[in-house]
């Protein structure tokens, strides 16, 4: 087989590798719409420590915090607006939390404040929410060492993190995405060492 054959060979593989590689990342892009940290308004909420009492409040809180700021964003459709509303009753998230702080019988200090905030990468279907900063209320009970709770304030989606759990189940099902992902990736490992393997083959047969 002469040096034109063996070139055209090589070209054909190179451009099905391409070929491939454009379909994969295409595909991957279609599943999924990524939301910038400039689009959404975030929730989190620090719990004084991992008792069943100081993981209650909290829970109780969430609820509660969640009901009065998703009445205060319902018919919000602009995100500057749905921030200066939230950033105006930040009193009223204090009243609510002393409220639910006194119900349960807990003399706890705390924090509310409306600031930068890291977040890791949350999934809402097809909607996914990067790893980053985002504006955020942070609600820090007591020594704020117990687990946390997350969600996103706007547009509205707490309920859905309040029917799946807490931020650390969702965690957990992050480190299972992350796996997923990982047998992904040594799939196209394997694919990409099976092309080079075979380019190789290729080379050393015409050459002989």
């Amino acid at each position: 087989m002469n040096q034109k054959v063996l070139i055209y060979l090589l070209f054909s593989l190179f451009v099905i590798v391409l070929n491939w590689e454009a379909q994969h990342t295409m595909a991957v892009a279609s599943l999924h719409q990524q939301v910038s940290e400039e689009e959404a308004l975030r929730l989190r909420i620090l719990a004084n420590s991992d008792s069943v009492k100081d993981q209650i409040v909290k829970r109780d809180i969430r609820d509660a915090v969640n009901v009065a700021i998703t009445e205060w964003v319902t018919d919000i459709s602009d995100l500057e607006e749905a921030k200066q509303t939230i950033q105006a009753n930040l009193a009223n998230i204090e009243s609510i939390v002393e409220g639910e702080l006194a119900k349960a019988g807990l003399e706890q200090t705390f924090t509310v404040a409306f600031d930068e905030v890291q977040f890791p990468t949350k999934l809402y279907g097809d909607l996914v929410y990067p790893a980053g900063m985002y504006d955020a209320v942070l609600i820090t009970l007591g020594d704020g060492s117990g687990e946390n709770w997350w969600c996103v304030l706007f547009p509205p989606l707490c309920f859905l993190d309040m029917a799946n759990g807490d931020a650390v189940e969702a965690e957990k099902g992050e480190d299972e995405e992350e796996q997923k992902d990982k047998g992904k990736q040594e799939q196209e490992v394997d694919v990409s060492f099976f092309v080079v393997e075979l380019f190789s083959n290729l080379v050393e047969r015409f050459s002989k």
